[in-house]
């Protein structure tokens, strides 16, 4: 009998987020903005990512929940307001030292509306399984990019 569990993403990424902050460090995020349900400003998108400051002192707010990271920040000086789902994260790292790990991206399942044979997003939570997952240190190199012009050596912004 096989046991259908949850993804254990939200959790890892809780605890990475928790232990780059007790360590004094900054945590990053980097999302895959691809991902339905990801709600982040378009004109800071690069490659079909974005990479996000979200420590507590950059934010302010911050809410981590079952299904997505919610918060607000300002982007050129306008306030907007961010929602991440876990799904989107590709990465999470301490922006001082790179110390963090990658995961791979989840997309949400996607279910017929039998009533207008049209498909609808399911729930964010409803994800693919993750079948290994495994912390490393992140190497950006190895990150998927979704451009076709021709790639050099890729590397990391750092964004103040």
């Amino acid at each position: 009998m096989t046991i259908k569990m949850t993804s254990n993403k939200p959790y890892l990424i809780g605890a990475f987020y928790d232990w780059i902050s007790d360590n004094d460090l900054t945590p990053y995020i980097v999302v895959d903005v691809s991902v339905y349900g990801v709600l982040v400003p378009m004109s800071y998108v690069v490659d079909g990512q974005i990479t996000l400051n979200i420590s507590s002192s950059a934010l302010g707010d911050i809410a981590m929940g079952e299904e997505a990271i919610e918060f607000s920040a300002r982007f050129g000086g306008k306030l907007e307001h961010i929602t991440v789902p876990y799904g989107a994260v590709a990465a999470i790292y301490a922006k001082e030292n790179g110390a963090g790990t990658s995961f791979p991206i989840e997309h949400p399942v996607v279910e017929e509306d039998a009533a207008v044979n049209k498909p609808k997003a399911s729930k964010i939570a409803k994800l693919t399984s993750i079948t290994s997952l495994k912390p490393v240190d992140i190497n950006i190199d190895s990150m998927p990019k979704e451009s076709t012009k021709k790639k050099g050596k890729a590397s990391l912004k750092v964004i103040k």
